[in-house]
């Protein structure tokens, strides 16, 4: 006699680490534990990053000036971020996230979605697996993580946010009507603001409110995204998680960055242009990528912006072919006032085939690329680089928000 197994039901975890930054550095330091701390970028001129919970209860909030969080938490203790230690701990803890499913997408370096649907039966139940997680996680690295549980992503998420720290929020799918009505609309990742005020100006604060509002209106209003808000109204989500290796290409990729003080000399601009155009070209060659179109922002020390860009025949992945046009998108942007943050990208991305230059010197260039490539890639950044950028910012870099750890489902086969 055959005996079918009923399918489980979809079911999706969302891990959100606990102020992520903070957390694990508390962990590496017994002094900070427990104490109003915010880790920042630099040791001037910079925001705050994350802020452990006894500072959020402060007022600090992640993008405060240190100025700022000082005034609202006058015991807070700053702590320069170490991006290394946080992007070893998120590859470890992507680890862990493996080992329940190979459905995993991590959205950022302190969050990911889980897609346990075929994994039910194996370690009995999402409530079981969930706390798994968290106790493997806390054992590793003496940090704490909160998790939702639901049906799809978009209520997984939500649900993640509900308790914090260290909490586990689970919603049926029995429950989703109940759970989505009275649920405020800015708690639904994706409605901003703007949109939040759009609503409340009609008398719309919550999920129940805006589910008899016709499809067709929400269309006209926001176009797609009209479609999407009908559907989240109702708690409805038939997004997919993607692992690391399903993901689509990027559309463009970039870097930016703060200055250790305001730059007034357009040539020390273009030191910091060629090392940010180095940096980008890296991270193209090493995804296997090429793009036409790039854009160079600038921001001024009044905060106001600028951005420029520029489209080439030729696709691009050399820092030196980028830094060519970001240089010369410069010269057209008139140095008004001194410069705060420096940012270059590139856009209409598409990958790169690996086919060798036709010409000689052409062949040498990007053959001396890779190698530079290989010998950072073992040794460390900047090991080999441009004399140009021998005056480079020597800041710490910050996360990108785009970063995911590589390597991690290799490491486990």
């Amino acid at each position: 006699m055959d005996y079918a197994i009923e399918p489980a039901p979809r079911t999706i975890l969302h891990v959100d680490m606990n102020a992520f930054f903070a957390s694990v550095e508390q962990a590496s330091n017994p002094a900070l534990r427990g104490k109003p701390i915010a880790v920042i970028g630099a040791k001037d001129r910079t925001v705050v990053l994350t802020a452990s919970y006894p500072a959020k209860a402060c007022g600090v909030k992640t993008g405060a000036t240190v100025y700022e969080a000082r005034r609202r938490c006058p015991l807070v203790q700053f702590v320069v971020g170490n991006p290394h230690k946080y992007m070893d701990t998120a590859r470890r803890i992507a680890l862990i996230l493996h080992q329940y499913t190979p459905l995993v997408e991590v959205c950022s370096i302190d969050e990911a979605f889980l897609d346990i649907s075929g994994s039910l039966y194996l370690f009995g139940n999402a409530t079981r697996i969930a706390h798994a997680i968290k106790d493997a996680i806390r054992t590793a690295f003496n940090i704490t993580c909160s998790i939702g549980i639901a049906p799809n992503k978009l209520l997984a998420k939500v649900a993640a946010n509900l308790q914090k720290p260290d909490g586990l929020v689970i919603v049926n799918p029995d429950d989703v009507p109940a759970f989505v009505h009275d649920l405020p609309l800015d708690e639904i990742c994706g409605i901003g603001p703007h949109m939040t005020a759009f609503f409340q100006q009609r008398g719309i604060r919550t999920c129940g409110q805006l589910q008899p509002v016709p499809r067709a209106y929400l269309e006209r209003q926001f176009g797609v995204t009209g479609a999407w808000l009908h559907e989240a109204a109702f708690g409805r989500d038939t997004a997919p998680v993607i692992p690391a290796d399903e993901e689509a290409a990027p559309k463009s990729v970039g870097h930016s960055m703060t200055l250790a003080h305001n730059v007034t000399n357009r040539a020390d601009v273009e030191i910091y242009l060629q090392q940010l155009a180095e940096m980008v070209g890296r991270r193209m060659r090493a995804a296997g990528l090429c793009g036409t179109t790039v854009a160079v922002s600038i921001r001024w020390a009044s905060f106001a912006s600028v951005t420029k860009r520029q489209t080439v025949a030729e696709p691009l992945r050399l820092g030196a072919d980028i830094y060519h046009v970001a240089q010369r998108i410069w010269t057209t942007i008139p140095l008004r006032e001194p410069v705060r943050l420096v940012g270059v990208s590139v856009a209409n991305v598409r990958p790169q085939g690996e086919q060798l230059p036709l010409f000689a010197a052409e062949r040498k260039v990007l053959q001396l690329t890779m190698a530079q490539d290989m010998v950072n890639d073992k040794y460390g950044e900047y090991t080999l680089y441009p004399a140009a950028v021998l005056q480079r910012c020597r800041r710490e870099r910050t996360i990108a928000p785009s970063w995911r750890p590589h390597g991690v489902r290799q490491a486990i086969r």
